[in-house]
């Protein structure tokens, strides 16, 4: 068994960051700044937000958390779009009510939206560019594979199909109408986000398999993914280990689209001085 380790590559790509926000506050007087809004308390939740603070304190780049009730979400969204001080704005899904999460995600500006969930958003989605990284990094050529995306979510299936897709390569979305067996069985491929624990095991899976297990849920009062134990007791597969997969990437790729959005304020200063 082959592990695919985003904790490794995540150091590299947090060394380059570094770098680059020590650039802009230097050299540009920019300080890029992240703003979470969050309606929901939820020890998932909160573990993933807490994540996002620690690593924006590593690059140097300032996170604000909003706690609020979500009748506040829309003005709140509007004033810090107004805020030229800060780059990108991220509801932290779920929402406590998700039929507003269209309106609320679609509300943040383009070029502001660092998790790129909107409809207009200018930035790759954070969590299909962490899974994209991985592949990459561990040299898994996707050209010529046959790739399942598990799960039509906002957050992972639904933009990660549309990148690949895009790219031209064999990629097949499935929902809760497929059976699960059937959507994987002749996968090289596999990225699974559903949430739902335990639902792909190792008798689905074909010898010599990719396996992304993207899914997050709480269980027993741990977070656990999609894959049931006895996956990574193959020995003939590349999974991701049971932590440190696809989690740390995606907070890495976030912070990678805060810093481009202030980069492309600094640059529109840089224009104004001339």
């Amino acid at each position: 068994m082959k592990l695919l380790d985003g904790l490794e590559l995540r150091g590299y790509i947090k060394e380059r960051q570094a770098k680059q926000v020590r650039a802009l506050r230097q050299s540009w007087r920019v300080v890029p700044k992240l703003a979470i809004v969050q309606t929901i308390n939820d020890p998932v939740i909160d573990t993933y937000v807490r994540m996002k603070q620690a690593y924006g304190a590593d690059v140097l780049v300032e996170v604000d958390i909003h706690k609020i009730d979500q009748a506040d979400i829309m003005q709140l969204i509007d004033k810090l779009n107004k805020d030229k001080s800060i780059h990108g704005i991220i509801t932290q899904l779920p929402l406590a009510d998700t039929s507003q999460t269209e309106a609320a995600v679609d509300s943040i500006m383009p070029e502001k939206d660092v998790d790129g969930l909107g409809k207009d958003s200018t930035l790759t989605p954070a969590t299909a560019m962490a899974i994209d990284w991985l592949l990459a990094g561990y040299n898994v050529d996707l050209d010529d594979k046959t790739i399942s995306i598990i799960g039509k979510g906002r957050l992972v299936g639904a933009p990660l199909f549309k990148l690949w897709k895009n790219a031209g390569y064999n990629v097949t979305m499935y929902d809760s109408k497929t059976p699960v067996a059937q959507a994987v069985k002749d996968a090289d491929v596999i990225i699974t986000a559903t949430g739902v624990p335990s639902l792909i095991h190792a008798d689905m899976i074909k010898p010599g398999a990719t396996v992304v297990d993207a899914g997050t849920a709480a269980e027993h009062g741990k977070i656990v993914g999609d894959l049931a134990s006895d996956v990574r007791e193959l020995d003939d597969i590349t999974v991701t280990p049971t932590k440190g997969g696809v989690g740390p990437l995606t907070v890495a790729a976030l912070f990678d689209n805060v810093i481009s959005a202030a980069r492309v304020v600094a640059d529109q200063q840089g224009q104004q001085d001339i």
